[in-house]
């Protein structure tokens, strides 16, 4: 996210002390998460509208190193559309025939292109704190989703009138101590422009990335719900058998 630092790194990393303050309860949004719940599925609207939201805002700051452009095959995107994503961005490739090593648009296998070439660069960029990859945040803190979205919308909370912040800080009441470096990543609406209309407010697009980067850190979790039901119905079916079985077995015996 542009010009802010990991809004999951302790103040203590950032040099400054962690102050004793619990956060705040998490909150969700209404209508709670569509993918939790043994029968929960992906939205998958919702992530393609937060694939745009980390497109334009998380990944200038933030990795997304555990999914491949190809992965986006899952969301609805086509053959040709993620190859088009894909050579938006340079990598290193080779080597060639002579053993050099060459810069090449990247594939659709591809991992999807840090925004910085190595950790220094990325602390450089942000005040020397190094921006953690998103690939597993949403299985990094407690409260998954509801942690990330709920940072995502407390920027607008006012501090306590004894709190003091700390320079380069930022009040926010669901980060451990209340204070975080990471500016408001979604400062205002329409930061950017969803192309199936839907409105662009701040509490969407955190909603809509968040779901995202659930996707992201559990990309399976749709066919582990169907199996999961799949195996319980045959458990079910294979004890009224089992039970059917033993009755009249053991019938003449009572």
């Amino acid at each position: 996210m542009r010009h802010l630092l990991p809004f999951l790194l302790l103040p203590t990393l950032c040099g400054v002390p962690a102050l004793a303050t619990e956060a705040a309860p998490l909150r969700s949004p209404e209508g709670g998460w569509p993918h939790h719940g043994v029968f929960g599925a992906y939205d998958k609207a919702a992530l393609q509208r937060g694939f745009l939201v980390h497109k334009q805002v998380c990944s200038v700051c933030h990795s997304l190193n555990l999914v491949a452009y190809r992965n986006l095959a899952a969301l609805g995107y086509s053959e040709d559309e993620i190859k088009i994503l894909a050579a938006q961005k340079t990598v290193t490739g080779g080597p060639d025939d002579d053993g050099n090593m060459f810069q090449r648009p990247a594939r659709p296998s591809d991992s999807f292109v840090p925004p910085f070439p190595n950790d220094n660069a990325a602390r450089a960029a942000n005040n020397g704190a190094l921006p953690p990859d998103l690939s597993l945040m949403t299985k990094a803190r407690p409260g998954g989703e509801d942690y990330v979205y709920s940072l995502l919308t407390g920027y607008d909370a006012a501090p306590p009138h004894d709190l003091k912040l700390y320079p380069g800080m930022s009040y926010n009441p669901w980060f451990p101590g209340g204070q975080v470096a990471m500016p408001p990543p979604l400062a205002s609406d329409d930061l950017v422009a969803y192309g199936d209309g839907t409105k662009a407010t701040r509490e969407q697009m955190a909603r809509d990335v968040t779901q995202f980067l659930a996707w992201a850190a559990e990309p399976h979790l749709e066919d582990r719900h169907r199996i999961g039901i799949r195996v319980m119905l045959y458990l079910l079916l294979m004890c009224g058998v089992l039970y059917i079985a033993k009755r009249r077995l053991w019938r003449r015996v009572h």
